[in-house]
């Protein structure tokens, strides 16, 4: 009886596996994340323009009937570069447990094709890396230009400057190994470009009011949540 057992085991393995394979799913794959059956956590990393996002992000979702985990480490003014320097943020990545870490940079600095070279692109992937290394996937933050433009550039004014921002963004997202990037910036565009932008600027014309906030907000849960 046993060797009859051993040939039959070893004519139904074959036909098993082969089965498996022709429904498309490997016999020993490893089960689905449970993260496909909840919201994803999500840690923003970066500066004022990152305040209040988080909190409205939060709001969208729990109007959706979703209980939204997000963090935030959000410094005034900081790069990402000081973020990669310091302690609390590389501790909020590496013990958070994150899904996905969204990276914001400084907001003059994706404009200017020298300084992102030098501080946003290291940055980026090294902030990049220590993410996926803990288990979240990362993402950038495109964030918009001034309503006036850059004051620095002359002749500059704000589709000028979203134009480089993004352009600043995207070459980051590909130098860090292809990250996604979120267009919150291409949102600003649109309403500046439909004359609704007057709404989304503090009186700085840089920050962004709690109109501003929402939009922003809006476009992280198109793109990562829903």
């Amino acid at each position: 009886m046993k060797p009859r057992f051993l040939k039959l085991l070893a004519w139904a393995v074959p036909v098993l596996v082969l089965a498996a394979c022709a429904s498309g799913k490997h016999p020993l794959s490893r089960p689905v994340s449970k993260t496909a059956d909840r919201p994803p956590a999500i840690l923003f990393i970066g500066n004022s323009y990152s305040f209040d996002v988080p909190s409205e992000l939060r709001r969208i979702a729990a109007g959706k009937g979703l209980a939204l985990r997000v963090g935030q480490v959000t410094n005034g003014g900081w790069t990402l570069e000081q973020h990669c320097r310091n302690e609390e943020t590389l501790r909020a990545i590496r013990e958070g447990g994150w899904d996905i870490v969204v990276l914001q940079e400084q907001s003059r600095i994706p404009s200017q094709p020298l300084k992102r070279t030098l501080s946003m692109f290291p940055a980026v992937r090294e902030l990049a890396e220590t993410a996926r290394s803990h288990g979240a996937e990362p993402v950038l933050y495109q964030t918009w230009g001034y309503r006036d433009g850059d004051l620095f550039r002359a002749g500059d004014d704000f589709h000028a400057m979203v134009a480089r921002v993004r352009e600043g963004y995207q070459a980051a997202a590909a130098h860090a190994g292809s990250l996604r990037v979120v267009p919150a910036g291409d949102a600003w565009e649109r309403e500046v470009s439909a004359g609704r932008g007057g709404s989304l600027f503090q009186q700085d014309g840089s920050h962004p009011t709690r109109e501003g906030n929402r939009l922003t907000a809006s476009v992280f849960y198109q793109e990562l949540v829903r």
